[in-house]
């Protein structure tokens, strides 16, 4: 079981530093910094990349904060009766299935390159999941199968990754989403492979 409030504490803990990469994803630096899944409180992250360049460091700073996030956003999906988990973590196309559908989940900024407004996204659902699948998750994770966006949109301070921490304002929404969850709701795209479905679970504030 997992305490989500503290999981929200720690999470703040990391948004006091900036947010960067320094280098791209890879397998190497994935192995580096593989430790990350075993750490759940943010002292004793730091406290392991404390010798580390500073690329490095960002890049295993964010990559803890991510699988965190993911992590209680999974969990949170978990707790509803209608959603199962998928017991193979190594499952890189399936998190969890609602009411007997697979999906993927990926948490997202609303993202500068898509070139449209926010308000245009949300009328106009299916152009900006086509876009993310288009130009999101360029390495293990790119695939062409059901998924479902946590899109992200800071309009007081611009800044989106912070509210990866805002773990009980993400349990609200997703509760909500679950609750009143039904496929005629869902985006249906045709990539040449098939049929996928897809949605947009929005965090705005």
């Amino acid at each position: 079981m997992l305490d989500l409030i503290s999981i929200e504490k720690e999470l703040k803990k990391r948004t006091v530093y900036p947010y960067r990469w320094g280098r791209k994803q890879s397998n190497d630096l994935d192995q580096l910094t593989n430790f990350i899944y075993s750490i759940n409180d943010f002292n004793s992250l730091l406290s392991k990349i404390r010798d580390f360049d500073e690329d490095l460091k960002n890049y295993a700073l964010n990559r803890w904060y991510n699988f965190l996030s993911a992590k209680a956003v999974e969990y949170i999906f978990a707790q509803h009766p209608n959603v199962k988990s998928n017991l193979n973590q190594y499952d890189k196309l399936v998190d969890f299935s609602i009411n007997g559908i697979d999906f993927d989940h990926k948490t997202s900024v609303f993202p500068k390159g898509y070139g449209k407004s926010l308000e245009f996204a949300q009328n106009n659902k299916s152009d900006l999941i086509k876009w993310l699948y288009e130009n999101q998750s360029q390495q293990g994770r790119k695939h062409l199968k059901s998924r479902l966006f946590i899109v992200l949109y800071d309009s007081v301070n611009n800044q989106h990754w912070k509210m990866k921490s805002e773990i009980m304002l993400l349990k609200r929404v997703i509760d909500n989403y679950v609750n009143s969850f039904s496929i005629e709701k869902l985006s249906k795209l045709n990539f040449g492979s098939g049929v996928v479905y897809s949605d947009i679970i929005w965090l705005i504030k």
